[in-house]
């Protein structure tokens, strides 16, 4: 399986296989997508990090709101026991707990716990479906990086971010999900400058000329902006926005300066030696902290990283709570980033379209 990989090391990998004798094939979706018995909308992009989440969520509130019961589905991260992860239901963090749920599975699941959504995930993909089938009216696939849905949807939003020019046509699966959208979404156009915005409608537009394009901005929040401002601060990151996902930094620092942080602490000076070998692998990081939650260890080195900056306080853009689940001694200012709709017709009468079509 690839994920969030250049077209080039893609066909690398290929030619290693092929020159070895071996055969090459990719299995499309059409080979790897399940058929729900309720409507489907999925939510995919073509990288990670451009906005995945928050549109779900948006888009869940808006669902609910026409009386409907929605049911997120949300890719499977699996990292432990697979045989324990087969199918998993998550309406509270209680079942987050009792599911020893990774800080990674955590930034995912707990945004939509709070804004009232119940998560089915597990890697017994027929099995998620059908129980979240049985208990909603409509499945909302939440994609993970810019992979394919595992189940097939009657409405297939992509998101294309304006910050990114160019990554939408040279990423794999991306460009695939890209060119098989039903609608495509250019987010960050409220971040992003005048011309990166344009050239990503351009080349969304050519290469799927038959799919609504719309625009739509990330709002960045900081919930307190008074605690960041004049202090010494230090910014956490969603993780795969900035390792695989290329970005020098996310909403979190963007928030930081806006607010007036007195000095941003670069994490490099008092990482952990578990979070030096990730910005000595992705060097394109700037003065920011990924979180990594992959497994107890990383948490750790997370958590001994953040003591170890001795910051005034820690901007957390990452979704997950950071205080509640590292315990912090320095105060956490955390920001929130939502999706907005920006033209009009937008997505909201596409979706709102689709869900008077599929209404039973």
């Amino acid at each position: 399986a690839y994920s969030d990989l250049p077209h080039l090391e893609v066909m690398h990998r290929a030619s290693r296989a092929l020159a070895a004798g071996a055969d090459f094939a990719l299995l499309g979706p059409a080979r790897t997508m399940l058929q729900a018995k309720v409507p489907v909308i999925a939510v995919s992009a073509v990288r990670t990090g451009a906005g995945k989440s928050p549109a779900a969520r948006w888009l869940a509130a808006r669902l609910r709101a026409r009386g409907l019961r929605v049911a997120v589905v949300r890719h499977p991260m699996p990292y432990g026991d697979l045989a324990r992860e087969a199918v998993q239901r998550f309406a509270t963090r209680a079942d987050l707990d009792a599911a020893a749920c990774s800080g990674e599975e955590r930034e995912e699941y707990e945004p939509h716990l709070a804004a009232g959504s119940v998560v089915y995930a597990g890697v017994d993909y027929a099995r998620v479906i059908e129980l979240a089938e049985s208990e909603a009216d409509i499945i909302l696939w939440d994609g993970g990086n810019n992979d394919f849905p595992f189940v097939r949807p009657g409405l297939h939003i992509v998101l294309a971010d304006a910050l990114r020019p160019g990554d939408e046509v040279a990423y794999h699966p991306g460009e695939a999900c890209l060119r098989m959208a039903d609608v495509i979404v250019v987010t960050k156009v409220d971040s992003a400058p005048a011309e990166a915005s344009a050239a990503v409608l351009r080349s969304a537009r050519r290469a799927n000329p038959r799919a609504p394009l719309v625009r739509a901005a990330l709002e960045i929040r900081l919930d307190d902006p008074a605690a960041v401002h004049g202090k010494r601060a230090l910014v956490v990151e969603d993780g795969p926005t900035l390792t695989h996902g290329g970005m020098a930094h996310g909403a979190g620092l963007i928030a930081a300066r806006r607010a007036g942080a007195g000095e941003i602490i670069d994490p490099r000076a008092c990482a952990a030696p578990e979070i030096m070998q990730v910005f000595a692998q992705y060097p394109h990081i700037g003065p920011v902290l990924p979180a990594l939650g992959y497994s107890p260890q990383q948490l750790e080195a997370l958590r001994l990283t953040l003591e170890a900056a001795d910051a005034e306080v820690i901007v957390a853009a990452t979704p997950v709570d950071l205080a509640s689940l590292l315990r912090l001694r320095a105060p956490v200012a955390r920001v929130r980033y939502e999706f907005r709709d920006l033209d009009t017709p937008g997505l909201a009468q596409i979706v709102d379209e689709f869900a008077q079509r599929v209404a039973w």
